[in-house]
Order: structure tokens, then sequence, then C-alpha cells
């Protein structure tokens, strides 16, 4: 049995676009627990934030902390069953550059309140899922762009009770994210 040219390249598409799903899937999945702890971890950093403001800054070093561990700790095991290093050092050196950029912005020029900074944060880690998303899939463009519209809606007008919207919208939308990432 033989193939002509048109069959074997018809087959070597297939092939590809099969590669193409599985390492979407594969990424998707890894992304997904990322997504799941890091929606827990800003939950409940919003809802501490608003029932003790005075210790935020404290919260928020603390959730990034915790946050980087988990990040490492779900690499490690993602790597043990895949063979894949997928969190390694350069993933630590690219957040915190982009969080001391951040930093330099938000606080070191820019001078943001605790209400600004509420919404710089967010709005500026979903702007990284948004273009991240162009490559890897449209679920992270939704995440971005579905977060930072409901993020600047509760800046507007949701008022007094801005942290506990954000622990539902951020940190409910990065969970929501990861769990419907699960079944992609």
């Amino acid at each position: 049995m033989s193939i002509d040219a048109r069959e074997a390249a018809s087959a070597l598409s297939d092939i590809e676009t099969i590669a193409q799903r599985v390492r979407q899937s594969r990424f998707y999945n890894f992304a997904s627990l990322m997504l799941i702890l890091w929606g827990v971890l800003i939950f409940f950093g919003n809802v501490a934030s608003h029932f003790w403001p005075p210790l935020a800054g404290y919260i928020w070093i603390a959730v990034n902390a915790v946050g980087i561990a988990g990040s490492f700790a779900i690499g490690a095991f993602d790597y043990k069953r895949m063979g894949v290093r997928s969190f390694d050092l350069r993933m630590v050196a690219a957040y915190v550059l982009f969080l001391a950029f951040g930093a330099l912005w938000s606080i070191g020029l820019g001078h943001f309140t605790p209400r600004q900074l509420g919404v710089f944060w967010p709005t500026y880690f979903m702007m990284v899922y948004t273009i991240v998303g162009l490559w890897i899939g449209p679920a992270f463009v939704a995440i971005g762009l579905g977060i930072t519209g409901l993020t600047l809606f509760g800046y507007a007008f949701i008022g007094p009770w801005f942290e506990l919207w954000m622990a539902l919208v951020n940190g409910g939308g990065l969970l929501l994210g990861g769990l419907w990432m699960r079944r992609n």
C-alpha cells in the first residue's frame, strides 16, 4: 500500500494539528493549576486587605511569597509528571522584573492611592494575560479582558466594597478561569 504526495501532505498536516492541540492542552493544564493557586491567594489577599487595611502591604508580600513557592511546587509536580520543566528560575526572574517594573511606576513614580493600586496591579497583570493569549489561546484573552473590564467597573462604581469586589472579580475570575481550562 502506498500513498501519493497529496495524501502524505494531508496526513502530516493532521499530525501537526494534533501535536498543536496536545501542546495547548498541556499548557492549559499547567496554567489551570497556576490560575487556581493564584486565584485562591488573591481572593484571600483582597478579603484580608478589606478587613485589615493597615496590614495590606504585608498581606500582599505574603500572598506573593506563597504564590511563588506554590508556583515552584506546581512546576516540580509538572516536571515529575511530564518530564518538562515548566516553571524555573527564568520564570522567577521574569516575575521579579515584572514586579519591579510595576513597583517603579505604581509606587516610585506614580504615588498611587491604595484604591488606585488596587486597580493598577490587576490590570497590569491582565495585560500580560491578554498579550500571551494572542499566542497561547483565547482563554487567556477572555480572562485578561474580562477581569480588566470588571476591575475598571468596580473602580468607578463599587465604592468602599472595592477590595471585596476584587476578591470576587480578580481572585474568583482567576479561579474560574483555571477551572474552565481544566475541562478544555
